[in-house]
């Protein structure tokens, strides 16, 4: 991380913000002179401003616990213009295909309000140039008026609708989530004491509202949970909900597709209670990011096994890798496969004991058909087979046979989607031959360094 000092050096008058995951932010002078923040503005909740020796704001954000004055911070930064979204969004889906990424499932984030902010990814699919396929879920940004928002949502929307003019399950309203009531949200700040939802005096109302609605509705849902204690108490509201829902005659939580977010210390008892509900856990590699933090608040022992993936699987609970991107971790799948095969985080901190390791196939089954289960496509993607979506990848080296410490540099030579090249390099280069505009705005640093460990 910079310090403010360099920061305010680097650029005396253009303003910056720097986000550390969700813990800790930085704002220049200029920055807080853009946003207003001065010694009378109030933090949100949970938050604070660092302050210098004259009492103002030296630029420091910390989420303390709660990492609303980072979405706020974020929310107040400049809207891109609806061709800067979509220019924007071209550029970056190409990032992904780099990758050798060809399906994606977008599980919302605080201040992605719908549609407004989903006008880019929505104009590419209308005009079927999206280059990978989408799921979506929608993730409320009113904090006290989620249920209102999903019933909203729910009257005018309706889930499986697909907005890709040429793909099959192209640009696809999934669900609702990951976060269904923000009360019942347990923010991943390790830097912080965990928060407990029985202090928050509304959480219990807020979820069962939302999540009834939802189930009653046939949503899929999935939700946020990074505790155990998080998701023992959302079992409580499901459960509860189920047994309502099957003593009037209908399917409750049978009826549509669930899953749980993160997940890190969720104990047998609650896998157990997920597994007979039906649910899925979506894992993500946040760990590989602020593993260091969780190891120095909770201890190594607890994150040999943080997620539990095994215990997951042994279960029989369909399970799915991802990042956390783009916001608080990286949009590179290899760092996240790197850290389920190896158990480190991106800085060589041994996580993850070798029982809790992945085999490399492993790890490949969860990024692929593992992911598909989440968006109902496990039967048309994730393998190389006949009736499945011709969506594929050449990478750079064998994945099966690279040195461990070398999977984080696997890109992709030739990304396929749908039978047709997105992306292409090398010998292969030729075969794409769609250039992209410009990036906007000119300013974004993509336009100087050229995307994730890539230099121009």
């Amino acid at each position: 991380m910079p310090t403010l000092d360099e920061l305010n050096a680097a650029a005396p008058e253009t303003p910056v913000f720097v986000l550390h995951l969700y813990s800790r932010g930085m704002l220049n002078r200029a920055g807080l002179r853009a946003l207003g923040i001065t010694a009378e503005t109030k933090p949100p909740p949970g938050g604070r401003f660092e302050r210098g020796p004259d009492g103002q704001p030296n630029g420091l954000l910390v989420a303390d616990p709660d990492p609303t004055i980072l979405y706020a911070t974020v929310g107040k930064l400049p809207q891109l213009s609806t061709e800067d979204q979509v220019v924007s969004t071209r550029h970056f889906y190409r990032e992904l295909n780099r990758f050798g990424v060809t399906s994606v499932i977008d599980a919302g984030g605080g201040g992605h309000r719908f549609p407004d902010d989903y006008a880019g990814s929505a104009a590419l699919a209308a005009s079927g140039e999206l280059p990978l396929r989408i799921s979506y879920y929608l993730f409320p940004q009113r904090p006290g008026r989620e249920l209102e928002d999903f019933q909203r949502w729910t009257a005018e929307n309706k889930p499986g609708t697909n907005g890709d003019r040429l793909r099959a399950n192209g640009y696809v309203l999934e669900g609702g989530g990951e976060f269904l009531a923000w009360s019942a949200g347990d923010f991943e700040n390790f830097l912080a004491p965990r928060p407990e939802l029985s202090d928050r005096p509304k959480w219990r109302d807020d979820l069962t509202g939302v999540a009834r609605e939802l189930v009653t509705k046939g949503w899929p849902i999935r939700i946020h949970a990074t505790y155990d204690e998080s998701v023992a108490h959302i079992l409580d509201v499901f459960e509860q909900i189920d047994g309502e829902e099957r003593a009037g005659g209908r399917r409750g939580f049978a009826g549509i597709r669930w899953a749980f977010d993160h997940a890190e210390t969720v104990s047998p008892k609650s896998l157990d209670r997920i597994h007979a509900l039906g649910g899925g856990v979506a894992v993500q590699d946040r760990m590989a990011f602020a593993g260091e933090d969780f190891v120095a608040r909770y201890g190594a022992d607890a994150a040999r096994a943080a997620p539990p993936i095994r215990e997951m699987l042994r279960r029989g609970i369909p399970v799915g890798a991802g990042t956390d991107g783009t916001r608080v971790a990286g949009y590179n799948p290899w760092l996240s496969v790197y850290w389920l095969v190896s158990g480190k985080t991106v800085g060589g901190t041994q996580l993850a004991d070798e029982p809790n390791r992945l085999r490399r196939e492993e790890a490949l089954r969860l990024w692929t058909v593992g992911s598909a289960w989440f968006s109902g496509e496990e039967k048309v993607k994730g393998r190389i087979a006949p009736g499945q979506y011709a969506d594929f990848a050449v990478l750079s080296a064998d994945y099966l046979a690279v040195p461990e410490e070398e999977i984080k540099q696997l890109e992709s030579v030739l990304t396929v989607v749908g039978g047709d090249p997105v992306f292409a390099a090398g010998p292969y280069a030729r075969l794409v031959a769609t250039s992209l505009p410009p990036i906007k705005p000119e300013w974004s640093p993509v336009a100087f360094y050229g995307g994730y460990a890539r230099k121009k």
